[in-house]
């Protein structure tokens, strides 16, 4: 293994999308186009399967120097309802494209720190979106949870409002590698979360973990699976942990890649993790979540349903998914959008009536298709298609997929690949086999993490 670490671990993306991010052709995007296809893909979905709908809620009251996502950082609790205020007036300009009312199936909450809102704000959220769809029999509600400001009332206002699942980002509950990564974390508020959330009557709790953080070791890691397993989470996010420094505001300033494990070690803690997860009762999922056996996302990957979009995987499919918020980013299935990335220039736009879009990607008919098999990889770790027929450019990928055949990474038949038992930790390298756009223009700087 360790020779198959050093060979394929190198710089991918994490396929939340294709074309992914740092490949979209922004020249050939307009929002008048993000429009048109929200449009069609409403029209072509919302009667039966409905919509989904991400809130990004940016806020944190600290800096988390391993995360990488769009956050604004303040203490200053008085932002919540001028933010919480311009969402839903973004919301009622996407109402405006519909002819009719939208039947909502899918809704989360991500951040930032979604409880850095009050309950009370929250509510009025909710119930100003809720007002204005219908919403599914069979609709999956859920939120990230900070557990330091969890508190039992967010859960019951929430799972009041048809919440019933909820995450809590644990990460390590090693002292070392939480004062590396500004999450001082006690075990106690994480077990009050967990509990609090199973008494109200939530049927799913996810923890997430994360292996190849600063001064990880394997005894870290076993610790934190072991006290996680004291507490059974119906399912587990267990990432890799994406070293990005170089991106504007991740705020990866807090510790030196030396003190990172290195590829080996970083994938002996995904191994040996996984493995005691596995001895623990819980069963792989796609690239990088576990689960017990009677959670919906076990039983959407045995009937095919699993699906995976920029919220990662999930249990249920929507052609349409709308994000709010700054930075948030849509998916009409025939195109992506990305909202402005600073609080104060979304304020300013949505004020001004426009849907505050900065950049996007219109996918035409070979993106679909690619598109189609890297969710067919990353969701069922197979795919049927006949390469060669399809994209001529692709052929020169072949001997490379042969390569990985012959480490015993897939299998392949004459219109099929599967990804084996030992090659779902390089899921990420089978797929950008795939990936054409990448292929064709391949980065002359770093602009991914490491696969492994």
């Amino acid at each position: 293994m360790n020779s198959l670490v050093d060979k394929y671990n190198i710089p991918g993306p994490r396929y939340t999308s294709y074309p992914t991010v740092p490949y979209w052709n922004e020249e050939g995007f307009t929002a008048d186009l993000w429009k048109k296809s929200v449009i069609r893909s409403f029209s072509e979905s919302n009667s039966e399967e409905g919509i989904s709908i991400y809130i990004h809620l940016p806020f944190c009251e600290a800096l988390c120097t391993f995360c990488a996502c769009h956050k604004r950082i303040t203490k200053q609790h008085s932002v919540e309802v001028p933010y919480l205020e311009s969402v839903l007036k973004e919301w009622k300009l996407y109402l405006q494209l519909f002819d009719h009312k939208p039947k909502l199936k899918e809704l989360h909450l991500g951040g930032g720190t979604p409880t850095f809102f009050s309950p009370e704000n929250l509510r009025t959220l909710l119930q100003g979106i809720f007002d204005t769809v219908e919403i599914a029999e069979d609709q999956e509600f859920s939120f990230e949870g900070h557990p330091n400001n969890t508190t039992r009332e967010h859960l019951q206002t929430l799972f009041d409002l048809g919440f019933t699942r909820v995450s809590f980002g644990v990460q390590d509950y090693d002292p070392k590698v939480q004062k590396a990564i500004n999450r001082i974390q006690p075990f106690e508020n994480v077990e009050n979360v967990t509990n609090w959330a199973r008494e109200i009557g939530y049927k799913g709790v996810s923890h997430d973990l994360i292996f190849g953080l600063p001064h990880q070791t394997w005894e870290a890691m076993e610790f934190t699976i072991r006290k996680t397993m004291e507490l059974k989470p119906d399912r587990l996010a267990f990432y890799s942990y994406a070293h990005v420094p170089w991106v504007k505001g991740v705020g990866q300033r807090g510790f030196d890649e030396n003190d990172l494990p290195s590829g080996d070690e970083k994938r002996r803690l995904y191994e040996d993790g996984k493995k005691l997860l596995e001895d623990l009762g819980y069963i792989e999922i796609g690239m990088d979540h576990f689960s017990l056996e009677h959670d919906d996302l076990y039983q959407s990957q045995i009937q095919k349903k699993l699906h995976r979009n920029f919220m990662g995987y999930t249990s249920s499919k929507t052609q349409l998914m709308v994000g709010l918020g700054m930075s948030a980013i849509s998916d009409s299935w025939y195109a992506f959008a990305q909202n402005v990335k600073t609080v104060e220039e979304y304020q300013k736009l949505v004020e001004e009536g426009q849907i505050p879009v900065f950049r996007g990607h219109i996918l035409d008919a070979e993106d679909l298709n690619i598109r189609k098999h890297i969710l067919n990889l990353m969701c069922q770790l197979e795919t049927s298609w006949n390469l060669q027929n399809s994209f001529p450019e692709i052929e020169n990928s072949i001997e490379k997929l042969k390569e990985m055949e012959s480490d015993g990474l897939v299998e392949i038949s004459k219109n099929q690949i599967k990804i084996t038992e030992k090659g779902r930790a390089f899921t990420r390298n089978v797929a950008m086999v795939f990936d054409l756009r990448m292929l064709r223009n391949k980065p002359e700087t770093r602009i991914f993490s490491m696969t492994i």
